[in-house]
């Protein structure tokens, strides 16, 4: 089960959730997730694996590969963030317990 971690730009202030765990609404949404938290190139790079892989596997591919997704998305999509200038934010032991779980250093 994914767990939400809040995450501050250093530079901007602006705030944005961030998640680790497994990703329930990428199982059963698929690439659409993407979309709704404005990961542009993420949707559109799912999107064309979804739609290849169930092209070439008459649906099979893109369910495996739905499958293997929501074990990675939210570490994905957080990894980015804090790749971008975000910081964590919050309790220090939501903070110890995100970056444990995502493998990254805190600051």
């Amino acid at each position: 089960m994914a767990k939400m971690i809040m995450l501050k730009h250093k530079e901007s202030g602006l705030m944005k959730r961030g998640y680790y765990g497994f990703s329930w609404t990428t199982l059963f949404f698929g690439f659409w997730p993407a979309l709704f938290r404005a990961d542009f190139a993420t949707f559109l790079g799912s999107l064309a694996v979804y739609l290849v892989l169930g092209l070439a596997t008459f649906g099979i591919g893109s369910l495996l590969a739905g499958i293997v997704w929501a074990f990675l998305y939210n570490r994905y999509y957080t990894s980015r963030l804090l790749e971008r200038g975000y910081r964590f934010d919050g309790s220090p032991a939501g903070i110890a317990e995100a970056s444990a779980r995502l493998g990254v250093a805190t600051i």
